[in-house]
């Protein structure tokens, strides 16, 4: 069953299968102006986000959902940072700190109950008399 929706956009119909509601022509559009973005901010490391999205004609917020996406990351150096979405930390990248991450993956880790040793009980051996014949009518 196929998905027409509008495109968020420019407002066309299209055929959705995943990602963002948008058409073809404006994810390309989007990518175009996503690798803009990554070329400006290779060759000015200390701009903020203001800067970077007058110079390459692109909203703030679709600069911070890159970051939060982990598709952009600043330098140690640059400016621009945003706060961990736990714990309010500044970080350069990505939605969560480093140490909010672990936490998060440690307590997942003990949530799932992890499988018990099987204890395998010793075969017991023959004692010598595996070599006789058996009746079963005596």
């Amino acid at each position: 069953m196929s998905d027409v929706r509008n495109c968020r956009k420019c407002g066309k119909l299209f055929n959705h299968i995943s990602g963002m509601p948008i058409c073809p022509a404006c994810r390309a559009q989007l990518e175009e102006t996503f690798q803009a973005v990554k070329k400006y901010i290779r060759e000015n490391p200390h701009t903020d986000i203001k800067e970077v999205a007058e110079a390459c004609e692109v909203e703030p917020g679709q600069i911070q959902q890159w970051i939060r996406e982990e598709r952009l990351e600043f330098t140690a150096d640059s400016p621009v940072k945003l706060p961990c979405e736990n714990c309010g930390t500044m970080i350069r990248s990505g939605k969560l700190c480093e140490k909010c991450k672990s936490q998060l993956a440690s307590n997942l880790s003990h949530a799932i109950e992890k499988p018990k040793r099987i204890i395998e009980e010793p075969v017991k051996k023959n004692r010598g008399d595996g070599n006789k014949m058996r009746f079963l009518d005596r």
